[in-house]
């Protein structure tokens, strides 16, 4: 196993800085196996399993630094959490799409299975974190475990397996992790004044007016916060498990402590220098006041 996807000896609730994009070691499958359509985020259309255009013979994006400039915003925003250098270094150890004969149909194939599998030790290792739930740690570490092996497996095992088969079990703990974590969260903020909101699971929260909320503990899964004002918001102990932030204006809140929350998530979103992060997700280049570059496409 190559030394940069090693978890070795890495504690439980550390394994994310693994999970996360190498570029250098990964044969471009984001920009050759997903789909894309002419949109806001894409300017051209590109068909699964066609390589982009922009897609260089080193597998490295020809416009990387002029992506937003050429109209492809949704490059910036996707976050494969490691999955495209597991597939090409470790399901294909090192042969690439086009060194191989034949490789190009299964390791397209394979790479959002991953993808999937990926996703899900990204959250099952933020629970691993929490104390929260130090007596569920045990389950925690049999289903990332349980999860992992299915990672490292060929990729003929990949292809038979039935990702949402799988995430469906592990959504259950997660579920029970949320439950604990939101409970604390609310507790604290009954014990303070604050504008507090509640809402639902897939919340219908398209361009909604939050600026100054109070949304510690709030169940915010599968919430659709496009173009939400969340300016000055606190979301801590908030779940964000898979909800939609494109565009979502979060300048000066808190999401130092939001359970479920992704890169993606916050590439997706409107943010500045004020806007309070967990430790392991960087603040994007596109955001205001913030230095540095995502390493997308």
């Amino acid at each position: 196993m190559p030394d940069n996807l090693t978890t070795g000896e890495t504690a439980y609730g550390q394994r994310r800085l693994s999970l996360r994009a190498d570029c250098d070691n990964c044969f471009g499958l984001c920009c050759a196996a997903l789909p894309f359509a002419t949109s806001v985020d894409f300017a051209a259309d590109k068909a699964a399993g066609q390589p982009c255009g922009h897609l260089r013979e080193d597998f490295r994006c020809g416009i990387h630094g002029r992506l937003r400039e050429q109209g492809y915003r949704g490059c910036t925003v996707y976050d494969c959490f490691g999955a495209g250098q597991q597939v090409s270094q470790v399901t294909f150890a090192g042969v690439s799409w086009r060194q191989a004969a034949g490789s190009a149909k299964p390791m397209f194939e394979v790479f959002p299975v991953m993808w999937q599998l990926h996703e899900l030790l990204w959250y099952l290792d933020e629970a691993l974190s929490l104390s929260q739930v130090n007596d569920l740690h045990d389950q925690l570490r049999f289903a990332y475990d349980e999860t992992e092996r299915l990672a490292y497996a060929g990729a003929d095992d990949l292809l038979a397996c039935d990702p949402a088969v799988h995430r469906a079990k592990v959504n259950e703990l997660l579920l029970e992790v949320s439950e604990r974590v939101r409970a604390e969260a609310l507790r604290q903020a009954k014990s303070s004044p604050g504008r507090r909101r509640n809402f639902g699971r897939g919340a219908d929260l398209v361009g909604a007016k939050l600026r100054g909320a109070d949304l510690r503990g709030a169940l915010l899964r599968g919430a659709y916060l496009i173009a939400a004002d969340l300016r000055g918001t606190d979301l801590c102990g908030a779940d964000l498990i898979g909800a939609d932030l494109r565009d979502a204006d979060l300048r000066g809140a808190d999401l130092s402590q939001s359970l479920f929350l992704t890169q993606a998530q916050i590439n997706a979103a409107k943010g500045d220098s004020a806007t309070k992060l967990p430790p392991l997700l960087q603040r994007p280049s596109h955001w205001e006041g913030a230095p540095g570059r995502i390493e997308a496409g």
